[in-house]
């Protein structure tokens, strides 16, 4: 063959294949986008832990408190000397004890026989019987080690009395010597009270039997497999209370309280009873928190079919997306998207999780390409960075949690209401609100903590 054919026939060939080359990425319109996985970050490990406090309140009635005095208290009270020489003393009971709780303090008042009798020498000569009432006011505090003390302070008498009194040779004024005589009396009235007290409030019995019956997982739901878990931290004593004939100690149980739904959570190191703190008021409500995990492919479940296979764009420039994943990485969520169209590629987004408490709505908030895919497409195709698929993806990516917050709310109020702690010991309540405490991103799902809060108490029967 002629040389110069043959070079013609060659170039001829090159050229025919640049060709094709050439109308072989028209054709598919792009060159083909991977971006770089972004860098993992840390996650959080734990979700957050709020102690409140449940009420273990012990109480009695005045009546009651009047009952059990009157079968303590010992006929005679006092036999002895006065304050006045040659001067004795005989006091007796001289009816029912009556008690009454106002104002925190309990009221008693005694009423009495008093029979006064002098011997002088000269003759033994017996005043007639004055039958007074003593009245006391009574304090009642806590020590470190669980003991009830009784502060007793004499009020004085509640009758008239004659301004003085004749025996024999002798003129006494006998308010005076009822006065003087109560010391003695007071005494007993307040070991009698201290002793019946500690009686009626048995306060480190009772705290310790919740206290170690609090650090065992309880069952609440068979249904959801629901377990309420305690984890106690200390004792907190409140003010000694007597108000409408009611007398009330109570201490409050600061723990942390979780509801966790799926296997029997372990239960911790057995911690024992600590010393008593003196509360100082604050809060006395009670929260109960409830984990629950939402897990990504849920929400993907729901988000595919409104974005997989569907034209995202404008201006004769659209891309669609194949394929979708969702992860969690550090505090936020990472959506890898494929597209094709006119640009065609693998990209990645970062959101931030949204619960708006109004609507139930769980969703995404600042979604926006990451760092490695912002870069890639500057220079190829940064109309995508501004398109629509950034809001398509926030507007799409929710999940309606109504339900679940139903179902924590029914699970809440089992978890306070008539929960055997111990034998004869329940955790009674009731749930005021249920709110979103916290949400922890992992993985393969995100943890959304519920709080419900209330007040509840502990109550024996």
């Amino acid at each position: 063959m002629h040389p110069y054919r043959t070079t013609t026939s060659l170039l001829a060939l090159a050229l025919t294949v640049l060709s094709l080359a050439a109308c072989s990425g028209v054709s598919k319109n792009t060159r083909s986008l991977i971006a770089e996985q972004p860098r993992d970050e840390s996650f959080r490990t734990g979700m957050k832990k709020e102690p409140s406090s449940v009420t273990v309140t012990v109480e009695t009635t005045a009546r009651d408190l009047a009952a059990s005095l009157d079968r303590m208290t010992p006929r005679e009270l006092y036999k002895g000397a006065t304050t006045t020489r040659g001067l004795s003393a005989t006091v007796l009971r001289n009816g029912p004890i009556g008690v009454s709780a106002a104002d925190n303090f309990v009221y008693l008042t005694l009423p009495v026989a008093v029979t006064l009798s002098s011997n002088l020498g000269f003759g033994t000569f017996e005043a007639p019987k004055l039958t007074p009432t003593l009245t006391f006011k009574i304090a009642a505090s806590v020590t470190p080690e669980w003991q009830v003390n009784a502060q007793v302070s004499y009020q004085g008498v509640s009758d008239l009395m004659a301004e003085e009194l004749k025996i024999g040779p002798l003129a006494i004024k006998p308010r005076g010597i009822v006065d003087g005589l109560t010391q003695p009396i007071q005494k007993l009235v307040s070991d009698q009270i201290s002793r019946k007290l500690n009686e009626k409030f048995p306060l480190k019995a009772q705290v310790a039997r919740v206290w170690t019956a609090a650090q065992k997982p309880i069952l609440i739901d068979r249904k959801y497999s629901a377990w309420l878990k305690l984890t106690p931290e200390e004792v907190l004593l409140y003010p000694f209370s007597a108000r409408n004939n009611l007398v009330k100690l109570s201490v409050g149980l600061r723990s942390v309280a979780e509801l966790n739904v799926g296997p029997e959570p372990p239960a911790g190191t057995p911690v024992p009873l600590p010393s008593l703190k003196l509360a100082t008021g604050g809060d006395r409500s009670f929260r109960v928190a409830l984990n629950t995990d939402l897990s990504y492919r849920e929400l993907l479940a729901i988000a595919s079919p409104l974005l997989l296979n569907k034209e995202l764009g404008s201006d004769g420039r659209s891309v669609m997306l194949t394929e979708m994943n969702l992860y969690g990485n550090g505090e936020h969520l990472v959506v890898k998207v494929v597209t094709k169209g006119s640009v065609e590629g693998t990209f990645y987004l970062t959101c931030r999780p949204r619960f708006n408490p109004e609507t139930n709505i769980f969703s995404v908030e600042d979604v926006d390409f990451d760092m490695q895919s912002q870069s890639l497409l500057l220079h190829s195709a940064d109309w995508l960075l501004h398109g629509v698929i950034r809001s398509k993806i926030q507007e799409k990516l929710n999940m309606d949690l109504t339900q679940r917050l139903s179902q924590a709310r029914d699970m809440a109020t089992r978890a306070l209401t008539g929960v055997k702690l111990a034998d004869n010991v329940l955790l009674t309540g009731t749930v005021r609100t249920i709110k979103l405490n916290d949400v922890m991103v992992q993985r393969d799902k995100l943890t959304v903590q519920l709080a419900a809060e209330g007040e509840t108490a502990i109550t024996y029967h």
